[in-house]
């Protein structure tokens, strides 16, 4: 699963960068800043995503978390195998396809130890996820698959990661969801404050 991310204000630009070269440097004024939002995320708050907007791709705010059925309850993740079977995800699955920015992402392990994950190679990890709007407006959740071999140490779940070059099939080119819906994420750098860092 995925319960707690960190943005930080040093993924404005590459946001920006990646916008302008999806966007073969059109609509660039579209892109709402993620400067000043550092720190952790947790449901319930509004964060940055890339979404589809009238053929293009926009930095928006959304608000983390579906309503759930029962007061105060949330649902914030997805399965990546059960979403197009679930009536609150199938549409979703289908045409509110977004993707999540972070700086890396937050997993507490048994001992109820935190680990931060992230990646090896590049500042911002893009993460799956799918929208929906409700009265108070925009809303997401991040898909979840199951953990690859850097995750496995600490949880059996972890967030569909996509890759650079992925993000815009997964916004855009329904005839592919199902492929990414399956496909293994890559590894990922783990630190803890109770051992020493791993690499994988």
């Amino acid at each position: 699963m995925c319960g707690r991310y960190h943005v930080d204000d040093k993924m404005t630009g590459e946001i920006a960068g990646l916008i302008r070269q999806i966007n073969r440097g059109q609509g660039q004024g579209l892109m709402k800043t993620t400067e000043g939002v550092a720190g952790e995320v947790c449901p319930g708050k509004a964060a940055p995503i890339l979404s589809e907007s009238n053929g293009s791709i926009q930095c928006v705010w959304q608000y983390w978390g579906f309503p759930g059925y029962r007061e105060k309850q949330l649902i914030f993740n997805a399965r990546c195998e059960s979403a197009l079977e679930k009536p609150l995800f199938r549409d979703c699955v289908r045409s509110r396809r977004v993707v999540i920015p972070a700086a890396r992402f937050y997993e507490w392990n048994p001992g109820k130890e935190k680990n931060s994950f992230q990646r090896k190679d590049k500042s911002v990890l893009f993460m799956a996820g799918l929208s929906r709007r409700y009265e108070d407006g925009e809303h997401f959740v991040i898909l979840t698959t199951a953990a690859n071999m850097s995750m496995e140490p600490v949880h059996d779940r972890m967030p569909l990661i996509l890759e650079r070059e992925e993000i815009e099939t997964w916004i855009w080119d329904g005839t592919k969801t199902e492929d990414i819906l399956h496909k293994i994420p890559c590894l990922l750098e783990r630190r803890s404050d109770y051992e020493q860092m791993s690499l994988f």
